[in-house]
């Protein structure tokens, strides 16, 4: 284990908190740099901290290299990937930082996030294309830096990137207003030619100054000569949204093909700014009094449907429904229209219980869309302790004072 750790301790102070959530899960080190295992990348999303307190492994050159050569080519990929590869991977900050876009992007942004990567329009990404990825994230966060001692910015930089980078930014900004708020907007916003040109030369650079990862290693091969096509890009994105939420709903569903109404409501108010979440949990106890249990394929297609949460938020504006209360069925067909996401009646009947909190089987903007646009921080918001249980008075009273 990496000693003098408690040395490095205060670095924390100068990290912005998405740094700080990498350093909190990361548990290997190699040639000064931080990594996660692909199981401190799956814990890191699904759980509020570590179970243990982690420790910064060293790696050796020959233990990071066997690692690599048991890594997958990215036609071997599959929903279990990376329960597969468990604690035998490596994963940069900045690969965190592609992979938490990926868990909440719609499959439609799938083809956007590979024509970035594809700077020649050859329908192919090799590995330096896909090495710009390192810069433009670099850049984005170099906005967010904490102002404070350089030296301990630069020891902070060293941990993340493994290499020292330079203060001044190729991305550049006329207004803070100009800046775009998430890594995703930067990706989709620094398309010029001009930049892309000038990052893929550092790209040269970064890559003979940087050791491989499993993810690159996936993609293009031990050699790295490998190119990667949008099928195969595709897939791998797909895979991962679909292996974090089977490893949500199998935490909750003990074996069974259902979870129950209540958990579904845990997994979705975990992620928001809700404080009371309590109430939300009672009103939908007492909404729902028989418990018929949410399907795996119910709970995909709902949060496929999130991950278009701003299409349907205009889906309803054309409906004129952006500042007023909707129905189910009208609900359901704004989904439709806006994603091509069919729910099933039922879900859509239990997330009514859940946010409808005045009860008028309406759903205001307030009431939902203003809730679930917080889930957008996944990965990155903590969870907050949620009371599970109530008691059948509580809901009487409330059932008794609601009329």
């Amino acid at each position: 284990v990496t000693e003098g750790r408690s040395d490095l301790e205060d670095l924390h102070l100068y990290a912005t908190p998405r740094e700080q959530r990498f350093r909190m899960f990361a548990s290997l080190e190699f040639e000064g740099q931080l990594y996660m295992t692909p199981h401190d990348f799956i814990q890191s999303v699904t759980s509020d901290e570590p179970k243990c307190a982690k420790k910064w492994r060293s790696l050796s050159k020959q233990e990071l290299n066997q690692i690599l050569m048991e890594t997958p080519p990215v036609w071997k990929g599959s929903s279990k990937l990376f329960r597969n590869l468990n604690e035998k991977g490596v994963i940069s900050y900045t690969e965190y930082l592609f992979l938490l876009c990926i868990l909440t992007k719609p499959h439609a942004g799938f083809r956007i996030a590979f024509n970035m990567f594809d700077t020649d329009g050859n329908e192919m990404v090799d590995k330096k294309e896909f090495l710009v990825l390192q810069e433009i994230f670099r850049k984005k966060n170099e906005k967010r830096e904490k102002r404070g001692d350089e030296e301990k910015r630069a020891m902070l930089r060293l941990q993340l990137y493994g290499y020292h980078t330079p203060t001044n930014s190729v991305l550049k900004r006329e207004g803070e207003d100009l800046v775009p708020r998430s890594y995703w907007d930067t990706l989709r916003r620094s398309t010029s030619q001009a930049l892309f040109s000038d990052l893929a030369e550092r790209a040269d650079d970064i890559s003979s100054s940087l050791s491989d990862t499993t993810l690159l290693v996936h993609f293009f091969g031990k050699k790295g000569k490998a190119e990667l096509n949008f099928e195969d890009f595709y897939r791998f994105m797909d895979n991962l949204q679909t292996e974090v939420l089977e490893i949500e709903f199998l935490s909750y569903s003990n074996g069974m093909n259902t979870i129950s109404e209540e958990d579904f409501a845990h997994i979705l108010l975990r992620y928001t700014n809700v404080e009371n979440t309590s109430s939300y949990l009672e009103n939908m106890r007492c909404s729902i009094p028989e418990e018929k249990g949410i399907t795996f394929d119910e709970f995909r297609s709902f949060f496929q449907f999130l991950n278009n949460l701003e299409d349907f938020t205009i889906a309803m504006q054309m409906y004129n429904f952006a500042s007023r209360s909707i129905g189910q069925d009208e609900f359901k067909r704004a989904v439709y229209v806006a994603t091509g996401v069919k729910l099933s009646p039922h879900l859509v009947n239990t997330v009514f219980k859940i946010f409808d909190v005045d009860r008028d089987d309406q759903l205001s903007y307030k009431e939902f869309i203003g809730i679930m646009k917080d889930r957008l921080n996944r990965g990155f918001r903590g969870y907050k302790p949620i009371q599970r249980y109530t008691t059948f008075k509580s809901c009487v009273r409330k059932e008794l004072y609601s009329r």
